[in-house]
């Protein structure tokens, strides 16, 4: 491999680019074809190195021509430092000697590109019938300790199974977990081919699934599992659907989105693809034409979002639901303080608010009994909702008008105590994911941040901004939508007109040279 002198950046603002390196289908559905309409409808720029031309139709494959590695090479190098890449997807990869290119301009480019993600669709057949590559499952083995996510279907998951000691049939879990420990940070299992337990035939839901390793200072593997369900979608138009997939999921990634987020909106979008061509197809005249997945726009529409698959959710089903807001037709919650003391409650509680949020860290039992206690009595006595933070038990004990939990501490709440308490619940979140899976909570509100960085917490990646805040409110349907993090008296307009319920202010107010002053001009600005 050769290597030339670093050009100069372009300090310009650009899109995010990714590569794609697969093979070029001259049907134009599958492979790079697909990539750069996936790409270009998110939004990223797409740079493309080609391993092979493959000769096929609607009908058949017919030849694949590999890539000399020398004319690979060349094409990375070309691109190397004048585009180099945030995200690269990996879709064909047509020989052995193709690997071996592979994990040696891999190895460069993560030494080069720290945060770099690289994704890898293992393509195997045509989705025509046929073989694309004579790659060997054990030519793999040195490559994927450099794979950040690999995104096989049920069946591309079995053959690669046979680099495993433990072998596994069926179970795409098990299948994810032992792709795991041949070096992959993340799995991800398309459920496209995965058959019904029941039967021989496809069930009536498509179940993705996603394995991601977590940082751990154990021996063992920690990792996280993520499912998401959708009802099955049936079409003829579906050539390239796997490679519109993973390059989806690359320009999600790309354009900064945590994996769970962007495997959410992946999903997505897949579904409204399919959606889409699912209407062609009963346009067209004859039934047996194997077409093209149809890209669409970004998604946004609910019905195209997933199921979050949540143990939680399914146990909360028999409980009582969580009273609303007891807010009129079209009315909003306006500005939603969130402070740390009783002194502050005082201070805020005259200004005719509608709700604000007590959230007391650091203190024993009996200091926070009292201090509960002391709270809830005074908001009744000015006719605010008071929600507490965290302490459920506490806020049930002495008849809070609600409780607001955080996405981490829902496992250990008692959310049928709360519910059968009456109390109302509101949970936070931060992103499609966590939106999606406590929205099927039926929550009082969802919280949804950090909209700016934030003094408070660390949000390192959750960062939403207006454009995400507002995809999250087309997800929202009845349930009101709090805006929080980094929120100021500059931005706070801003938010508000995105149709947010409320907005919630910390420092803000807390500290605000004024904060009296500070609370009623942003009063002030929501009700404008």
């Amino acid at each position: 491999m050769t290597f030339q002198t670093p050009l100069p950046i372009n300090k310009l603002n650009r899109k995010a680019i990714i590569w794609t390196i697969s093979g070029a289908d001259c049907s134009g559905g599958a492979g790079i074809a697909a990539d750069i309409k996936t790409g270009h409808k998110l939004k990223v720029e797409v740079c493309h190195l080609l391993t092979a031309n493959t000769v096929q139709n609607s009908q058949q494959l017919i030849a694949i021509n590999p890539t000399a590695v020398d004319i690979l090479d060349a094409q990375a190098q070309a691109l190397r430092f004048d585009k180099p890449p945030s995200v690269i997807k990996i879709g064909l990869i047509a020989n052995n000697a193709q690997v071996t290119w592979l994990v040696t301009l891999l190895m460069a480019l993560k030494q080069q590109l720290t945060n770099l993600i690289v994704i890898y669709d293992p393509v195997g057949q045509a989705s025509v019938g046929g073989s694309l590559s004579s790659v060997t499952a054990i030519a793999l083995r040195a490559l994927l300790p450099l794979i950040d996510i690999i995104t096989p279907n049920l069946i591309e998951a079995q053959q690669l199974n046979v680099l495993s000691t433990h072998k596994v049939k069926h179970n795409p879990l098990q299948l994810a977990e032992q792709l795991l420990t041949l070096g992959c940070k993340a799995v991800i299992i398309k459920g496209g081919h995965t058959e019904s337990t029941e039967s021989s035939k496809l069930s009536a839901h498509c179940t993705d699934l996603c394995l991601q390793r977590l940082n751990s200072t154990s021996s063992s593997i920690s990792t996280q599992t993520i499912e998401l369900r959708s009802p099955r979608i049936t079409t003829s138009y579906s050539h390239g659907g796997g490679c519109s997939f993973a390059s989806a999921l690359a320009s999600f990634l790309a354009h900064g989105y945590l994996l769970r987020d962007a495997f959410t909106l992946t999903k997505a979008f897949i579904n409204q693809g399919l959606s889409l061509s699912s209407q062609r197809e009963n346009n067209h005249s004859n039934q047996s034409y194997y077409g093209a997945f149809e890209q669409g726009s970004w998604p946004s529409q609910p019905e195209h979002f997933p199921q979050v698959i949540s143990p939680l959710a399914q146990r909360h089903q028999i409980s009582a639901k969580f009273p609303s807001l007891d807010l009129k037709t079209n009315e909003k919650l306006g500005l939603y303080p969130v402070i740390d003391s009783l002194e502050w409650l005082e201070r805020l509680l005259p200004l005719n608010l509608n709700i604000i949020q007590l959230r007391i860290k650091n203190k024993n039992s009996e200091e926070l009994d009292s201090i509960i206690e002391k709270a809830v009595t005074l908001a009744r006595l000015h006719s605010c909702r008071l929600f507490i933070n965290d302490y459920w038990q506490l806020a049930i004990k002495h008849g809070a008008y609600g409780i607001h939990i955080g996405q981490e501490d829902l496992a250990k709440a008692d959310l049928s105590a709360i519910a059968n308490a009456g109390l109302r619940l509101g949970i936070s979140t931060h992103g499609c994911y966590e939106f999606l899976l406590a929205k099927q909570l039926q929550p009082s509100y969802l919280a949804i941040g950090a909209i700016f960085p934030t003094k408070t917490k660390d949000m390192t990646g959750q960062i939403q901004g207006l454009e995400n805040l507002m995809q999250i409110l087309s997800l929202a349907e009845h349930i009101p939508v709090i805006a929080i993090g980094g929120i100021n008296q500059q931005r706070i307009e801003r938010v508000w007109r995105t149709n947010v319920s409320a907005v919630a202010v910390v420092t803000a107010i807390t500290e605000a040279k004024q904060p009296i002053a500070a609370t009623q001009s942003m009063q002030a600005i929501l009700k404008n």
